[in-house]
């Protein structure tokens, strides 16, 4: 990490305030929020995410979008298997928010996402007002910067039925030509420090060998964020992870590189090989397939938080000082994204997998 960077992680981690994080989820995680199960719910989550942005010096303004006869899944509250969750929806009406910096610096643009929906009866504090906390907080320091990046925020619609809302966004964004990556913020609140506290995936440790061995060692602690990325996006994960550990409080975090390629030939690599579609299960996924190098911070989510998809996910069970650092990092590697250009970096010429 170059000096410059060095300084400016200090100094968004000195500016990240896990007051307004706690302010943020808090106000988010009161209710269950839904464009279909918890209308009311999600109008004021909308008002009040405009709201902070507005305040914090970005336009701000909905984009909405229609889906005809999508393939999707069922947003019930709990843990049923995925192929028991599809569903076919005639038509789909949403909205995402959609955020610009005004007098941002030309320069390659980077999307930084969160969902906003909850499943039906969850308050969703990790999933995912901790994520759209995240994106407000890094609004605030980002507008604060003397250069302005080119970062666009996304608060999407419709995750829960399965990336409805971030699919519409990918296509109208990839249209520009000029999305250089994408950060994806999916439930990072959560955090265990006592052993057993971390679950693998099945078949996990077939597949991604070398991580499975790295949180067998710990103990299973589910004290660390995981940043997953491809190839494409190796650089800014790399950078993610230094920035958050040089931040107060440090934060541990595993890299996992998904190995499929981005594009169709992704999609299809997915469906010969089940277990790789954990890895794409949040708004990161439809960029993938967008050819849009893109990455997701997660908890873990469902192996990790047993609140998950349950009325029992309150903002009371977060780690708001980690949420932070989570911030910080975030913000940090957003504007190294834009600026530097991860593809541009000698780090992604280097050969082997991922």
């Amino acid at each position: 990490m170059s000096t410059d960077y060095a300084a400016l992680v200090e100094t968004l981690s000195a500016q990240a305030d896990p007051a307004r994080l706690l302010r943020d989820v808090t106000t988010l995680a009161g209710e269950p929020r839904s464009r279909r199960r918890a209308p009311d719910g999600m109008a004021r989550a909308e008002a009040y995410v405009k709201a902070e942005l507005l305040a914090a010096g970005w336009q701000a303004q909905s984009r909405p979008f229609v889906r005809r006869w999508q393939f999707g899944v069922t947003d019930h509250r709990g843990r049923t298997p995925l192929p028991l969750r599809v569903r076919l929806y005639p038509r789909l009406r949403g909205a995402n928010i959609v955020a610009e910096l005004p007098g941002a610096a030309a320069a390659p643009r980077v999307v930084l996402g969160a969902h906003l929906d909850t499943v039906d009866a969850s308050p969703g504090a990790d999933d995912n007002a901790s994520g759209v906390a995240v994106v407000l907080e890094a609004a605030r320091l980002l507008a604060r910067l003397p250069v302005r990046p080119n970062i666009t925020l996304v608060l999407f619609d419709m995750e829960e039925l399965g990336l409805v809302g971030a699919r519409a966004a990918a296509r109208e964004l990839s249209a520009t030509g000029q999305v250089e990556g994408m950060i994806c913020v999916e439930s990072v609140g959560f955090y265990a420090d006592g052993p057993d506290t971390q679950a693998l995936p099945a078949g996990f440790g077939l597949l991604f060998r070398d991580v499975a061995d790295q949180v067998r060692a710990a103990r299973h602690r589910g004290d660390f964020t995981l940043v997953v990325h491809r190839r494409s996006s190796r650089v800014a994960a790399e950078f993610w992870r230094r920035a958050a550990a040089r931040s107060t409080p440090a934060l541990p975090s595993l890299a996992l590189c998904d190995p499929r390629p981005d594009g169709p030939l992704g999609v299809l690599a997915g469906l010969a090989v089940p277990p790789l579609n954990n890895l794409g299960r949040s708004d990161h996924g439809a960029f993938w397939d967008r050819r849009i190098p893109a990455l997701m911070l997660t908890d873990s989510a469902n192996f990790r938080n047993p609140h998950y998809h349950q009325p029992t996910d309150t903002p009371a069970t977060l780690d708001y000082e980690r949420l932070a650092t989570v911030t910080a990092a975030t913000a940090a590697t957003a504007v190294f994204w834009s600026q530097a250009g991860a593809r541009e970096n000698p780090l992604a010429n280097r050969g082997g997998h991922c």
